[in-house]
């Protein structure tokens, strides 16, 4: 095994984490629920820009449908963020030789 070869890996890699963790504050992803009546965009990291949301669910009655959809929103822009984020990690570790199951911390 070649320490200095992983070493030298290593640093290659934690600069383009450094690189990519920028990168994801300026990435967005979009989720939609209701069939598109509520729709949110976030960022790759999580945080939430905006939400849009159909008139016709702004009535008093719809209050708790309303609700859930702005939820079931947010969890689909968020599976989709979680998503790009491991394609961008493969691409970060390939050639490292991280054993099966390791997971870097974000």
């Amino acid at each position: 095994m070649d320490i200095m070869g992983m070493m030298k890996k290593a640093g290659a890699m934690q600069a383009k984490m450094a690189e990519m963790q920028a990168e994801l504050e300026n990435i967005t992803v979009d989720g939609a629920a209701g069939g598109g009546m509520v729709s949110v965009v976030i960022t790759a990291k999580g945080v939430l820009k905006s939400v849009t949301i159909d008139p016709s669910l702004l009535k008093a009655d719809e209050k708790e449908i309303l609700e859930d959809l702005i939820v079931a929103a947010h969890t689909e822009a968020r599976q989709k963020a979680e998503g790009l984020l491991e394609e961008k990690m493969k691409a970060v570790t390939a050639g490292i030789g991280l054993p099966p199951g390791f997971k870097l911390p974000f």
